[in-house]
Formats: C-alpha cells, sequence, structure tokens
C-alpha cells in the first residue's frame, strides 16, 4: 500500500484535488488534464507519461494539450500547493529504501 492513498491521508490531500477541480470547471476540462496542463507548462522538456488502459482516459489525457493554463491559473496553482502540506509518504517504508540506490 501508498502511505498517501491511506484513507486519512487521502482526506487530508483532498485540498489538491479541490482546487485542480474548481480550475478545471472554469476550463470546462477534467481535474487530470489540468495537472497535465500545468505540467507542459513548467519546462519545454518536460513531458508528462500518463498511464492508463481505458481509450477514453487516453482522449481525455491528450486533450490537455490543448489547454492553455494563464499565468495567473499557473500563480493559483502554484500558490495554493505552498500552502498545502501533503500528507502521508509517497511510498511504503520497504519500497523507499530502493529509491536513489
Amino acid at each position: 500500500t501508498f502511505p498517501r492513498f491511506s484513507e486519512e491521508n487521502r482526506k487530508a490531500n483532498q485540498a489538491l484535488v479541490d482546487l485542480l477541480g474548481n480550475i478545471a470547471a472554469e476550463r470546462n476540462a477534467t481535474p487530470a488534464q489540468i495537472a497535465l496542463a500545468w505540467l507542459l507548462a513548467q519546462k519545454p522538456w518536460i513531458v508528462p507519461i500518463p498511464g492508463t488502459t481505458k481509450l477514453h482516459r487516453l482522449e481525455e489525457n491528450l486533450g490537455a494539450a490543448d489547454i492553455a493554463l494563464s499565468d495567473d491559473d499557473i500563480k493559483q496553482i502554484l500558490e495554493a500547493v505552498s500552502q498545502i502540506e501533503v500528507q502521508g509518504n509517497r511510498y511504503a517504508q520497504q519500497m523507499q529504501k530502493m529509491v536513489n540506490r
């Protein structure tokens, strides 16, 4: 299991999901598309690699390339993220030992 996705930590981290959902609603997009569009807006050499097994999710993910976030959108996301303390470790303790080996 991944500690960050435990029920307790998911509730604590919901603020970030809500923020992306609010921006998505304003843009007639999905939260996943906003997250991917934000990654695409960071640097030209950053290429998100979303995983999916469903064609409709692939099409949804590709739609992120058509979303141009404004400087204000990016600023809003960065400001909000800086105020949200993500709860829970990314990996279980045993898996964390394998990172940066």
